[in-house]
């Protein structure tokens, strides 16, 4: 038996880069391979040069794990296979393969052509890449070769998103990647069967909160968009494409159905559609209520909320926007808070988790005079942060290790002081033995 090494590359102790290579014995795994929001250089790469100066990275690695389609988890890949240079396989579920090329490329034509960045994939990087990947179904096991073999598990989150449970010889361990225990409007809850695992490496984005209802947070959130666009203001509602973008759409077009509302909702051109194309086709990843209604009522086709035009930018009247990336940091999204920042009628809603070095997480933090493209934006608008955020809470982290039942605790994705609240709680509940993940450290699960 030989002792587990967990070296994070990125997502140790911070929420972004999530990137971990787990060893056992002569096998090693890469999980995850994000890209960082918060930097415009080089450091939104994890750093490749830990796993080896020199030869084939395939000789050193084994596989990659994808876990979901969020740039923070796979938005490295493409730079990692074809400018770093790793042959070997690729795994991930059929939703995240048809997914990720979609928003890379859009991620790629937002930093090269817009900004101008160098240093980057092209899009023929993103298709060889892509050709790389092998498909997982849920609770398939896949024999990667003699002594290694893999299992999704459903993680809810996002359209396709999975934990893993990764076996080597009679050792095992699982990765969650982003998980959600709680059901919602279009996904169903997380969930993994009583593998006993020597090690469970779980995200801890919200270690130290326990959410309240989500009933309750639906009502305070549509309380205070109708004010806003009551006062004649405009509500943004930064999100990213896939995932609480359609828990809020669907939420939305039931009150202005219910209320017979006529104010506009928009949602960022070309996404909408192509979110409702994958829905479409992975129908068998929402939730109950979604499948059996699903041929006499599509409820991603939504009859309340059209297309966004640039030229609705300047237009008078109330309206609400949800508009693309959600963490501020370019795009739609960023130009319209430039445009709509200084009016105090407006409203900025932001419905998920924010990253150290992006505008929202600077909005977020109270600021009130942000430089944006060299210029000084006076923040006037309402600012509402409301968490509809797709990650488990401290109650559900806790509920996925009771499920799991593993010998040892790894925390990653999360961040330091939050994590050590949580330590607490776990090695108070479950007495296990608990490590935190460190960017370029190695961490040793030593062997019973």
């Amino acid at each position: 038996m030989s002792n587990i090494k967990v070296v994070p590359l990125g997502a140790g102790q911070d929420v972004g880069r999530s990137c971990i290579l787990v060893s056992i014995g002569s096998k090693c795994v890469m999980l995850d391979c994000g890209m960082h929001m918060g930097y415009n250089d080089n450091r939104r790469f994890p750093d490749f040069s830990f796993i080896t100066e020199s030869g084939r990275l395939s000789e050193h690695i084994d596989c990659v794990i994808i876990s979901h389609f969020h740039l923070d988890h796979c938005g490295s890949l493409p730079y990692f296979s074809e400018m770093v240079g790793y042959d070997g396989p690729i795994y991930m579920t059929h939703p995240t393969k048809a997914i990720c090329p979609v928003l890379l490329e859009d991620y790629r034509r937002i930093s090269v052509d817009k900004k101008g960045d160098t240093n980057f994939f092209t899009s023929q990087m993103i298709k060889a890449c892509m050709k790389k990947v092998i498909t997982v179904n849920l609770h398939q096991t896949i024999q990667v070769d003699d002594e290694l073999q893999i299992k999704a598990y459903y993680a809810g989150h996002v359209l396709g998103a999975a934990m893993f449970l990764i076996t080597v010889g009679m050792q095992s361990f699982v990765y969650t990647g982003d998980y959600n225990m709680t059901p919602d409007r279009h996904l169903g809850a997380a969930s993994i069967d009583k593998c006993r695992p020597d090690l469970l490496i779980t995200e801890s984005t919200y270690a130290t909160t326990i959410r309240d209802s989500k009933r309750c947070r639906e009502r305070d959130f549509l309380k205070k968009l109708l004010e806003c666009v009551e006062k004649g203001g405009k509500v943004l509602i930064p999100v990213f494409a896939l995932g609480r973008a359609q828990e809020l759409c669907i939420l939305l077009e039931t009150l202005w159905d219910r209320m017979n509302l006529k104010v506009p909702i928009y949602f960022t051109q070309g996404l909408a559609e192509k979110a409702n194309h994958y829905y479409k086709l992975f129908i068998s990843w929402t939730n109950q209520k979604i499948k059996s209604t699903f041929a006499e009522n599509n409820m991603f086709e939504f009859k309340h909320i059209k297309a966004f035009d640039k030229s609705l930018t300047s237009q008078p009247g109330p309206m609400v926007v949800f508009a693309t990336p959600g963490m501020l940091h370019a795009g739609q999204s960023l130009n319209l808070f430039k445009n709509w920042a200084e009016d105090e009628k407006n409203m900025l809603i932001m419905p998920g988790y924010c990253v150290a070095g992006t505008i929202g997480h600077k909005v977020l933090s109270g600021m009130k005079k942000i430089e944006i493209e060299k210029k000084l934006i006076n923040v006037r608008l309402s600012v509402q942060y409301m968490s509809f955020s797709a990650h488990a809470d401290a109650k559900g982290i806790m509920q996925l290790i009771r499920q799991a039942e593993p010998k040892n605790v790894m925390l990653v994705h999360g961040e330091a002081e939050k994590m050590e609240f949580l330590k607490q709680k776990i090695v108070k509940e479950f007495g296990k033995s608990l490590l935190f993940g460190l960017a370029g450290v190695e961490m040793v699960c030593a062997r019973d």
